[in-house]
């Protein structure tokens, strides 16, 4: 007759165990946190203090997934995400009241009265060329019109920084060149 082996897994730490442990993190980690936050974000106080909370309640949430060992690294992105959301947030609550897509603020534009004819054809000429560019291409671009930086429209679409700089680059070629035939076309 074989023998029946039961293996037992590994009892998951209990919540006292991890909010034990994710305390003494804090003590240790929470300067360093604030340091790196402070040296690659321009943002008022605030800002960093509430995306470090959210960095250490998400570290309570997920700490069986962190590495042991890689807490400030999976902190510093965390909390670097939540300053970039609250900061684009603050962005869109201050904005005027404007359509959210460049090309239809610019076709507005183009539309008013108080905007000379040939300024309006120019302006005309200009969209057709950007709604010619691939769609990755525009939203960069019109990304890149509303302020944001290569790292914020890197962390918006899902692309790394040099996937940015590349389809920003190509859509300004683009642009450019479309503009030099149309000049020597005249």
């Amino acid at each position: 007759m074989a023998r029946q082996v039961t293996t037992r897994a590994a009892a998951p730490q209990s919540t006292p165990d991890i909010r034990v442990r994710v305390a003494a993190l804090y003590a240790e980690l929470q300067p360093k946190l604030l340091r790196i936050l402070t040296a690659n974000l321009a943002a008022p106080a605030w800002v960093y203090d509430e995306a470090c909370q959210s960095a250490w309640g998400s570290l309570l949430l997920h700490s069986a997934q962190v590495r042991p060992g890689g807490e400030l690294g999976w902190l510093t992105t965390t909390a670097t995400h939540a300053a970039l959301r609250t900061l684009r947030h603050e962005r869109l609550e201050e904005a005027p009241e404007e359509p959210a897509d460049p090309i239809d603020l610019a076709e507005r534009r183009a539309l008013s009265p108080a905007t000379d004819p040939e300024q309006a054809l120019e302006l005309r000429d200009r969209l057709a060329e950007v709604h010619r560019l691939p769609p990755r291409e525009q939203r960069a671009l019109m990304l890149q019109g509303f302020g944001y930086d290569y790292a914020e429209i890197a962390a918006v679409t899902g692309d790394s920084r040099r996937t940015v700089t590349r389809q920003l680059t190509r859509a300004r070629q683009r642009l450019a060149r479309a503009a030099a035939e149309k000049r020597e076309t005249r």
